[in-house]
């Protein structure tokens, strides 16, 4: 069983719901997310997500957008990324998915970094600009290598289109609450739960919902709706924040745990 498969598994038997944590890997620097890492673990977060760096990430608002442009004018690169994975592992087996879009990694090698993504000791790739139809239809697209394939679902999506892209997903489906790009939100959709019901009438694999999530009662709120609760801008924007301050990974921790706790316990 996976490390993903494993943490669903075992939040399922305490009835609780995930806490998965994004990063842009690199922001500020590589030698720096391993530590930020380390912290959101100690806060109690189940799984992280780590966005390879992208000059044109357009899935994102301008708080990512940034966090990618800092990543790469410190010097983060693909390969530098899966160095720091292993990095990771050295100290941890919190599971990792790299965030990510189609360009970067086929321009690595799309077979070459699944294979090598993997051996670093990452679980999973959610490549947010690949459709699962098109990768039926390139053999070298359907590769997995080692990496479960996180699936993106939204509200857009139509619902007859809705089997087709649950289809083949690992680990857990990304199901976004709301129409756009990433962003902290003051309100959430008001209709997460029926979001959640209608995809898990096509599939078992648990289902984390994001994009926008920054408050203790949001995260609460989706925790009692979802297996899963993403935040990511919110963290990122409190990097970008502290970045030159020394206890900067303490502050992450401060500032996640409320939200985990918030997560963990709305179900009680």
């Amino acid at each position: 069983m996976s490390r993903i498969d494993s943490t669903f598994s075992r939040l399922a038997g305490e009835n609780r719901a995930a806490f998965v944590a994004y990063l842009c890997a690199g922001d500020p620097t590589l030698e720096a997310t391993p530590e930020l890492v380390a912290a959101l673990e100690a806060a109690g977060a189940n799984i992280i997500e780590l966005g390879l760096p992208f000059s044109d990430p357009l899935a994102d608002g301008v708080v990512n957008q940034m966090a990618a442009d800092r990543a790469l004018k410190a010097g983060a690169t693909t390969a530098g990324v899966l160095r720091m994975i292993e990095a990771i592992r050295r100290r941890s087996e919190i599971p990792l998915v790299l965030f990510t879009y189609l360009n970067p990694v086929y321009t690595y090698g799309f077979e070459r970094f699944h294979r090598d993504a993997a051996a670093a000791g990452a679980d999973a790739i959610l490549a947010l600009d690949l459709p699962p139809d098109e990768a039926a239809r390139n053999a070298e697209l359907a590769r997995h290598e080692g990496l479960q394939q996180i699936r993106l679902v939204a509200p857009t999506t139509p619902q007859e289109r809705l089997p087709l892209v649950v289809s083949g997903a690992e680990g857990f489906i990304y199901l976004v609450s709301r129409e756009g790009v990433t962003g902290v939100q003051d309100a959430l959709a008001d209709n997460i739960g029926d979001q959640v019901a209608l995809v898990k009438q096509h599939t078992d694999v648990p289902v984390c919902v994001g994009f926008g999530i920054h408050k203790e009662e949001q995260a609460a709120a989706v925790a009692r709706a979802a297996d899963g609760v993403v935040v990511g801008s919110a963290l990122v924007r409190l990097v970008e924040k502290h970045r030159a301050e020394k206890d900067m990974p303490k502050r992450l921790h401060d500032f996640a745990a409320p939200l985990v706790r918030a997560a963990h316990e709305a179900r009680a």
